[in-house]
């Protein structure tokens, strides 16, 4: 019957560590050489669509009589948009915000209740901006009394933020390609792409432009102007020897 050798186990050890030795150790000349860089491209574009929002409020110690002024508004606000020929689905009116409005004694003394403060939302999607400024001056002239800054946008914004990706990905090739060349080597194929948060969101009209015209009362005084698509890409590519 044969005979079995048993090896120590200090003695497998020591073969072990002889062995991870004896292998050859990954160079440096096997490691991939690799460049990231940033790059950042931007489109203009005319808007051809605004988005607005209103509000109506009215403070009375009666609530039905706060109500009833509010709710004569709204009605003739959305009569005000279908003259202009907006669709319905394109204007929205939220439901009445209704809170009891107090007059407190800085004696310490219980408040007093002096009325109600009613209000609604108006917010409205309008598609032809040669209408901005009408809708705007005629929602002041119904009776609406809170306005914000229109936010101006495109029915291509996602076009144009394609166009934006172009231009921030060459960005980074021009990038990427300077720094090589003044270190002395080439860029190679891509190797992985990280695209960043791009686009604005809809651009306010600024507020400035939008007081003045109003003060005016003039609607041909609202200008859209254009809005700015931007976009940042981060990429990875081989670096290679000139």
């Amino acid at each position: 019957m044969p005979t079995r050798k048993y090896w120590p186990a200090a003695m497998l050890a020591a073969l072990a560590l002889a062995a991870a030795v004896v292998a050859p150790a990954a160079r440096a000349d096997d490691l991939p050489r690799l460049i990231t860089v940033a790059g950042t491209g931007s489109v203009d574009g005319t808007p051809d669509l605004a988005r607005l929002s209103f509000a109506v409020e009215r403070r009375n110690p009666s609530m039905r009589a706060a109500r009833d002024g509010v709710v004569r508004v709204s009605r003739d606000f959305l009569a005000l948009c279908a003259r202009l020929g907006i669709p319905e689905r394109k204007v929205r009116t939220a439901g009445l915000s209704i809170q009891p409005e107090y007059r407190y004694d800085n004696n310490g003394g219980p408040p007093v209740l002096v009325g109600y403060i009613v209000q609604r939302q108006l917010q409205v999607e309008l598609n032809d901006l040669e209408k901005l400024g009408e809708l705007i001056e005629g929602a002041i002239d119904v009776g609406v009394n809170q306005a914000s800054p229109a936010e101006l946008d495109s029915s291509r914004r996602a076009e144009l933020m394609r166009d934006a990706l172009a231009a921030a990905a060459e960005d980074a090739r021009r990038n990427a390609e300077r720094v090589a060349s003044t270190l002395g080597a080439r860029v190679g194929p891509v190797r992985q792409v990280t695209v960043g948060d791009t686009g604005p969101p809809p651009m306010p009209m600024p507020k400035g432009m939008l007081m003045a015209a109003e003060a005016r009362g003039d609607a041909a005084t609202y200008s859209a102007g254009e809005v700015r698509f931007e976009a940042r890409v981060t990429a990875t590519f081989d670096l290679l020897a000139p």
